[in-house]
């Protein structure tokens, strides 16, 4: 706009097959899932529990109205009514799982600056998820603002350092993360390339979730893919996903080969990628390609969709759930916050109610 993970075959939660149909290259259509299934994972949320890792953001918006063009410059004047901050980036996929009544900790980096002390106030009393945010006094927290008026994004602008961070920084995550090991049934990682992911942290990260065969779900860049070899899911959007492995085009074909060729270079288990008004597509190791429509109703703005959708799908597998059960939920948790202009988050009541209106 994701600890039962090997099941590649169709689970008891999926409905008989014969609702299945062809869709061309994309592959076939999920079957018509368990919706008691799906809500028995749901209700295990809160036993669930999820480290994030990644480029925390703080999300600025300034909310306005536009009745004039700048005599200065062919620009619109925006008349500030309000301004508001957000959690963005891993932060956001932090956020997100918190909503959904999951546990979670956090791994980043913040500035020394108003921005990182602004991100820690907006995380709010939940303290137990900072454990692994670092410091770094020499570069700035990751800044994004919006310029909105009228439900309209015009103007974007970001402060942020994209340098690799330290040997010694990623030292410190790499040890919070093993201190949590014990604890936690599901690592996400969240790559925006602002310099917390580095290939060396990949690889340790990769590494530790193994030997504790805890899944590792990857919000990924297009320039990192290589760093992902060996994780449990990646879900890059289509976009990305074209542009990793080289596919021209954004067609159901294009999508379809673009699939393939990233799960067998990465060796992962699975890809999802999403597709915006087309909804999302499974593929699996055992070469099962399937396609999830759609359940959005409006789209009016897709910023923080993929931190949801990821968000969503590390809870689920870290209940047990099989991925296609987990990119179910996560396909109707994120066709809620398109609904919405800003980073968003989804409440288990919406969720639930979002299953119901399937």
């Amino acid at each position: 706009m994701g600890t039962n993970r090997k099941n590649n075959s169709v689970n008891k939660t999926g409905a008989a097959t014969a609702k299945s149909r062809v869709r061309g290259n994309e592959g076939q259509r999920l079957p018509v899932p368990d919706l008691r299934a799906l809500r028995g994972h749901i209700a295990k949320f809160p036993q669930a529990s999820v480290l994030v890792v990644g480029d925390l953001i703080l999300d600025h918006y300034i909310w306005g109205k536009v009745s004039r063009i700048s005599p200065e410059a062919p620009v619109p004047i925006v008349h500030v009514s309000s301004e508001s901050l957000k959690l963005g980036g891993a932060a956001n996929v932090y956020n997100n799982i918190v909503s959904l009544g999951g546990r979670a900790d956090l791994c980043g980096i913040i500035g020394s600056d108003e921005g990182g002390r602004q991100l820690l106030k907006e995380m709010g009393t939940r303290r137990q998820g900072r454990g692994g945010v670092v410091i770094d006094p020499d570069r700035p927290t990751t800044r994004k603002t919006r310029v909105i008026a009228h439900n309209q994004q015009i103007v974007r602008y970001d402060v942020e350092g994209r340098t690799d961070i330290s040997a010694q920084h990623q030292k410190r995550i790499i040890r919070y993360v093993e201190s949590r090991l014990r604890d936690i049934s599901c690592l996400v990682v969240s790559d925006y390339a602002k310099g917390v992911v580095t290939a060396a942290l990949m690889a340790d990260l990769t590494r530790l979730a193994a030997l504790r065969r805890i899944p590792v779900i990857v919000d990924p860049k297009v320039e990192h893919f290589s760093y992902y070899k060996g994780v449990t899911v990646v879900t890059p959007n289509h976009l990305e996903a074209t542009q990793a492995a080289g596919v021209h085009g954004d067609n159901d074909q294009a999508v379809s080969q673009a699939g393939d060729i990233l799960r067998q270079r990465l060796g992962c288990e699975c890809v999802l990628i999403t597709r915006g008004e087309k909804g999302m597509s499974l593929f699996e190791s055992n070469g099962s390609r399937w396609h999830i429509p759609t359940v959005a109703r409006q789209v009016y703005d897709v910023t923080g969709a993929g931190d949801t959708a990821i968000g969503t799908l590390a809870l689920a597998m870290a209940t047990g759930a099989s991925i296609r059960d987990g990119a179910v939920l996560a396909n109707h948790a994120a066709g809620i916050v398109v609904g919405r202009v800003g980073t968003a988050t989804v409440a288990v009541q919406q969720l639930t109610e979002a299953l119901t209106h399937a």
